[in-house]
């Protein structure tokens, strides 16, 4: 599935940007017997519904025309959100010195299955948390934590 994310991301990237819009991630996933094709656009002044519209209006007939997807699928564009999920490194780039969550795969051998703190910072093995590091192969999810003050 990776594949078809990235290969949706190179053909959908230039022509969201193109609008006005950061192409932040895709993600396509099954969900019971559906499959979802989910475009996350970004930008500084935020995300509201009509410009998820946009971008939907803008990239059905590409998707529709390269037909990389050969299953019945959903098609859902929206704002990454205001907690969001940090899958990428230019993700883990902005967001240093940003409170985040970290969920595990399995508990690693301080007996821990989530971290919460400060991203420090990042290698191709590494997730540093604190003082803490935590090898990327046994992150399920790196989430950023917003402060509801």
């Amino acid at each position: 599935m990776a594949n078809i994310e990235e290969r949706v991301e190179n053909l959908l990237k230039e022509k969201i940007e193109n609008i006005g819009y950061e192409l932040y991630d895709v993600e396509y996933a099954k969900e019971g017997k559906n499959y979802f094709l989910r475009i996350y656009i970004d930008s500084s002044k935020g995300i509201n519904l009509n410009d998820c519209e946009k971008v939907n209006n803008e990239i059905m007939d590409i998707l529709d025309e390269a037909n990389y997807i050969k299953d019945q699928y959903f098609l859902e564009v929206s704002s990454p959100g205001i907690e969001r999920i940090l899958r990428k490194d230019k993700h883990l780039q902005k967001n240093i010195e940003t409170e985040v969550n970290v969920k595990l795969f399995k508990k690693d051998e301080q007996g821990k299955k989530e971290y919460k703190g400060i991203l420090k910072g990042y290698t191709e093995k590494y997730i540093q948390i604190d003082e803490t590091k935590i090898d990327r192969k046994n992150i399920a999810q790196i989430k950023t934590i917003y402060n509801w003050k």
